[in-house]
């Protein structure tokens, strides 16, 4: 099969990922094979390539948000033609505490798709059945893939940061995750405000009905009950911070950070405000997810590149230059 190979983390300007030819994946137990129809590119991607985040193999295929048709270790659940979707989280060992107490995301022992265990960058892969999520027809193969990382980990943020129906939230960061958000915001009655770098992503935001869009440097016009920060930036964890009203929580949605820079506490944290971070995914936030997507008919902005550009799709993702989400189809 066809597949982009990372052996060496480098600079993605250096085009790390090589695109040749590796062995079908070999049916393991509990695991179902599937023919790779969309895999969306993540920032995630990006922090591996790149060895922001430690290696943990190679070679390597990297990709966790896959659309697959199940061709191989079918079950009645999952028949052949089945149409699924593998997130970021491809298994957990259910033992840990964290497991036991219902807290998988933060499991001890985690395979993690496209990082500990190939992902969907290739034609084929492979992915343990109890960790496939059925997608419903409504959601076609290529606007399904972003929403199965990007969407689903910005669907857990909002849970992080506690929000309820009606709040002034803040989204600082307008990438495939942020714009995500915003129609889950909208079907819950909040408003939304959107702080972010790059005229085309506020353009995006406008158009999808923020509140209020502004540039990386200007504040929002209201106190904010709850805001997510979606770069991986700690400058921007601390503006988000200054926004907050007392008692608000900022949301980390980033599994990589540059640093926290120093900050007043007696005007920032003080005041019951809390800074969460997020941590990966559960299965329930996948389904939950999923079913509120095709209910409301959420659609991603897409930008589709073939699997041979799979190095020019993540320095699209590193330069922000894609508007929305960036898709891979591998034929």
């Amino acid at each position: 099969m066809k597949a982009a190979i990372l052996t060496k983390c480098r600079p993605i300007s250096e085009h790390p990922l090589t695109i040749g030819d590796l062995s079908n994946p070999n049916l393991a137990p509990g695991h179902a094979i599937l023919r790779v129809r969309a895999c969306g590119v993540c920032r995630t991607d990006l922090h591996i390539v790149e060895g922001e985040l430690p290696s943990l193999r190679s070679p390597l295929v990297p990709g966790h948000q896959i659309v697959g048709e199940v061709v191989g270790g079918q079950t009645k659940d999952f028949p052949l033609g089945t149409r699924v979707g593998v997130s970021w989280v491809g298994g957990v060992d259910g033992t840990c505490p964290y497991c036991r107490l219902g807290l998988e995301n933060l499991c001890d022992s985690p395979t993690f798709t496209g990082y500990s265990v190939d992902g969907g960058y290739a034609e084929f892969t492979q992915a343990r059945l109890d960790f496939l999520f059925p997608l419903p027809p409504s959601l076609d193969d290529l606007h399904a893939a972003p929403l199965l990382c990007a969407g689903i980990i910005g669907f857990r943020s909002l849970r992080v940061a506690g929000v309820q129906p009606g709040e002034r939230v803040g989204l600082f960061g307008f990438g495939s995750s942020a714009h995500l958000a915003v129609p889950v915001l909208q079907t819950w009655g909040c408003q939304v405000y959107v702080s972010t770098r790059g005229a085309s992503h506020r353009k995006l935001a406008e158009s999808l009905g923020a509140n209020w869009v502004g540039s990386e440097t200007e504040k929002p016009p209201v106190v904010l009950d709850r805001a997510v920060t979606f770069a991986p930036s700690g400058d921007v964890v601390v503006a988000a911070l200054g926004s907050l009203r007392k008692g608000g929580v900022v949301a980390i949605n980033a599994i990589h950070l540059d640093r926290i820079p120093e900050f007043d506490y007696d005007r920032l944290l003080w005041g019951e405000r809390q800074i969460r971070s997020v941590a990966n995914m559960t299965r329930s936030d996948a389904r939950d997810f999923l079913e509120l997507a095709a209910k409301i008919g959420i659609r991603p902005k897409v930008t589709s590149f073939s699997l041979k550009d799979a190095n020019k799709a993540l320095l699209a993702i590193k330069s922000d230059s894609v508007d929305g989400a960036a898709v891979i189809l591998p034929s």
